[in-house]
């Protein structure tokens, strides 16, 4: 698939499209070590597609709450390999590096999902130049420090603004407007009742101009809720996609990429009634 017959998609989409997480990575928070090597995860990354995922994003850099940086080569190590081996699939990047950015779109990724929104000065650039997609997240701090103390006066304006802007700034590096998605964050530098106050404002974010990316899959504010472990968060996960995509996301990003494909097809359903 090429980056424009997947915006196409996107534009076009009966139903939200799925975006499956493939961590390699040894800590992330609910995945962390799953494979042996770069083989193993790429047949999983092939499963993500047959199960019905528009694309695999592939990242090796946990960004839980307190994680550390990885060094740049590490990162390399672990994604290329297995970006390698997903060739002609479609995988997006999951890194804030644009050195790794540039590597992985040689691979064939058709999107950067860069969750410090253009930290590194070259990351907009690049993705202007390569004609590629871009994932602009909303983070508090960074992973090391977001989950300290985060407070706001009014979470949904900030977040707004923020992101406006910061889709402002890629858009001036020339990344075209209709590659460009943006992402409320959820559980990035927030408690769990501002990742609630968030998901309820999706209509909102829905009405910015842009394409929105919505990434609930096993996290804590749905532990605290349910009161389960990130691995028993699967049936929380399938409903608050399935509520994300009702209220105007056009991308979810999760673990069991099957129930979320069933999941956001009800949601389109029921939407299509709402609105007849």
């Amino acid at each position: 698939m090429s980056v424009a017959a997947f915006f196409d998609a996107l534009a076009e989409r009966p139903h939200a499209l799925v975006m499956g997480i493939l961590n390699v990575t040894p800590d992330s928070f609910s995945d962390g070590g799953r494979f042996g090597g770069p083989d193993e995860a790429a047949a999983a990354g092939r499963a993500l597609v047959e199960a019905g995922a528009a694309l695999v994003d592939v990242g090796g850099e946990s960004t839980r709450p307190g994680a550390a940086p990885v060094p740049p080569h590490e990162e390399r190590a672990r994604v290329l390999p297995v970006l390698e081996r997903l060739r002609g699939l479609p995988v997006s990047v999951d890194t804030r590096r644009a050195s790794l950015a540039a590597a992985a779109l040689d691979l064939g990724a058709l999107l950067v999902n860069d969750v410090s929104a253009g930290a590194d000065p070259e990351m907009f650039p690049l993705v202007a130049e390569r004609g590629a997609g871009l994932v602009l997240m909303h983070m508090r701090g960074d992973p090391a420090t977001m989950q300290g103390d985060p407070r706001y006066d009014d979470v949904v304006r900030e977040v707004e603004d923020t992101r406006l802007g910061r889709a402002a700034a890629p858009g001036a590096a020339g990344v075209a407007r209709d590659r460009i998605l943006l992402d409320p964050g959820i559980g990035f530098g927030k408690t769990a009742a501002h990742n609630w106050t968030l998901l309820a404002a999706l209509p909102r974010f829905a009405g910015l101009g842009y394409p929105v990316l919505v990434g609930v899959s096993r996290k804590a504010f749905l532990g605290a809720l349910t009161g389960r472990d990130a691995a028993g968060r699967g049936d929380a996960t399938t409903a608050a996609v399935a509520l994300a995509a009702l209220e105007g996301a056009a991308v979810v990003r999760v673990h069991e990429v099957a129930a979320a494909v069933d999941a956001v097809k009800v949601a389109a359903a029921w939407r299509r009634c709402l609105l007849q």
